[in-house]
Order: structure tokens, then C-alpha cells, then sequence
């Protein structure tokens, strides 16, 4: 099977889709840890994008040593660079410069939560950008499900309120500045091999961020021991895996189908939390969590009367 057999078949979307948010769930946690073992605190900004920098080369150089091994051109290709370079902008420069800073001013459980959002921004994004993929009464009945399930999951402490804080704040810009990411790869995806633009977006975002953080913190401020070490090896795979993973089902999907998937990083982001960092959890997760697989199912339901493809 092809590769893009493989990302529009079904299954394929299912298994990768989930794969790629189970990961970015799983940042949330380790990032926070992270922060703790490097006594990294609110006010260290700098510190933030130095080691979101480290991530990020890393995770770069991750996927073209990959693509040297499967015999795939890894090095530049000219008259490439504004189109990496404006997806780097967005997926990975602006996107964690926000996100770094406001993961270190809320809890995981709260950046989970927030990071659902991006779906509500991608699925708006992609109703301007792409008249194919305009919206409509199924996703907006998918969209309002997984979003309440991703609200559902905010109550957890049984505070009905909504406090909006500058952590708050920054993860919502940084989900905004990741959906618009996500859209500008899959119109770049349609000339450039995904890998490629993958691992050269993050190269050079990631390089952006190391600049800044560097330039205010130095370079070697940060005292990694083999914990760190391990977990920024981790956050650098998922980052990779992830991202062509997703960019892989945005080339061949539909944009405002494919965003429904989004609403499980929360999810995920949550139990993990909860498990990894001792934030409390509630039964009612697992209510959102029905909310959000519903959102998914409605979304990406065929419709009545349309005809089936028979495999020859």
C-alpha cells in the first residue's frame, strides 16, 4: 500500500491521526517535568525557548537522518526556502514561543484543555481558505461536541468558572499560530516531499527559537542531567513522529474533517497529566472523552445515499 493509500484509507486516518495527538498529548506532562528537573520557573522565558530550541534542532535532525537512511534527498533544495520558512514561522516558531511560556504559567491538565482549540481554529481556517471545505450543519454539530467535551474536561475541579490568566492567554495564541501552521503545510505539502518540509520547517524554527532564547540566556545556561537529556530525546521523537505523521493525513484529507481529530490532545493530555504529574482527575473526563469520540464520529460519517468504492 502506498503512502497515500495508506493516509486516506480509514484506518490509516484513525491509527495516525490518533497516534500523532497521543503524542502531542503526551508533551504536555514532559514538558512540565522538564521545567521542574531544569528548575526552568514562569519568569525564565528565555530559558523556555532555549530548551524548545534544543527540542525542535533536534527533532529536525531526527527526520532527515531518516530520510538519509530510506535514500530520500535530505539536503536543502533551493527555491524552497520562503515556503519552509514561512510554515517554520507559524508550526513551530510563533506556535511555541507562545506555548513554552504559557505551559510554564498553567497547570498540564489546563494547556491539555486549551490545546482542543486548535481544531476550532483549523476547522474556521479551512472554511476561508478552501471553498471544498466550507462548513456545515454535521461539523458544526461535531465541532460543538468535541469543543464541549474539551470544556467538560475544564470541570473537573467542579469550578464552573472560567478564568483567563497570561498562560491562558499565550496557549490560545499558540493554537491559533499551530492551526494556521497546520492549513500553510498542507498547501505547501501539494510541491514538497512531507518529510522534507517536515524536518525543514522545524530546522529553522527551531533555530529561530534557540537564537532568542540564546541571545537573552546563553547558550549553555541550562544544567541537563540524563533524566532531562532522556526527556528532551522523547519530546524531540514525538515532535518528528508527530508532526509528519499529521502533515502526512492534512496532504491527502480534507481539513475541516481531519481537525476533528485535535479534540482527542486534550484528552489525552489530561489522563496523562493526571498520571504523570499528580493533577486531579474525575470520572468526567471519560464523560468528554464521549463527547469528543462522538464529535469525531459525526464529522466523518459518510452520507446517506453516497456510494461505496469497492476495492477492483
Amino acid at each position: 500500500m502506498t503512502s497515500e493509500k495508506f493516509f486516506k484509507h480509514p484506518l490509516g486516518i484513525v491509527s495516525a491521526a490518533s497516534l500523532a495527538t497521543l503524542l502531542w498529548g503526551s508533551a504536555f506532562p514532559f514538558v512540565k517535568l522538564s521545567y521542574a528537573d531544569l528548575h526552568i520557573g514562569k519568569a525564565d522565558w528565555s530559558e523556555q525557548l532555549l530548551f524548545a530550541g534544543y527540542r525542535f534542532i533536534l527533532a529536525a535532525i531526527l527526520i532527515l537522518l531518516f530520510m538519509a537512511i530510506i535514500g530520500k534527498k535530505a539536503g536543502y533544495q533551493r527555491g524552497t526556502l520562503l515556503k519552509i520558512g514561512k510554515i517554520g514561522l507559524f508550526q513551530t516558531f510563533l506556535q511555541y514561543l507562545f506555548f513554552y511560556y504559557g505551559l510554564s504559567a498553567s497547570t498540564g491538565i489546563q494547556g491539555s484543555i486549551i490545546a482542543g482549540t486548535t481544531s476550532f481554529f483549523q476547522i474556521l481556517l479551512a472554511h476561508y481558505m478552501y471553498k471544498n471545505d466550507r462548513l456545515n450543519l454535521k461539523k458544526m454539530i461535531g465541532l460543538v461536541l468535541g469543543f464541549g467535551g474539551a470544556i467538560l474536561v475544564n470541570m473537573t475541579k467542579g469550578d464552573l468558572t472560567l478564568q483567563m490568566g497570561i498562560g491562558e492567554i499565550c496557549l490560545l495564541i499558540a493554537m491559533f499560530f499551530g492551526a494556521l501552521g497546520n492549513v500553510l503545510s498542507k498547501n505547501e505539502a501539494k510541491e514538497l516531499d512531507v518529510l522534507y518540509m517536515t524536518g525543514w520547517q522545524m530546522l529553522l524554527g527551531g533555530l529561530a527559537l534557540f537564537a532568542v532564547g540564546a541571545t537573552f540566556a546563553g547558550s549553555i545556561v541550562l544544567d541537563f542531567t540524563w533524566t532531562t537529556m532522556l526527556m528532551l530525546l522523547y519530546l524531540a521523537f514525538l515532535s518528528s513522529v508527530g508532526f509528519v505523521l499529521w502533515n502526512n493525513v492534512m496532504k491527502y484529507n480534507k481539513v475541516g474533517s481531519i481537525s476533528m481529530y485535535l479534540f482527542l490532545i486534550p484528552v489525552f493530555g489530561v489522563i496523562l497529566s493526571a498520571l504523570m504529574l499528580k493533577e486531579e482527575l474525575h470520572l468526567i473526563v471519560f464523560a468528554a472523552l464521549g463527547l469528543v469520540v462522538s464529535g469525531i464520529v459525526i464529522v466523518n460519517r459518510p452520507k446517506r445515499g453516497a456510494a461505496v468504492k469497492r476495492p477492483s
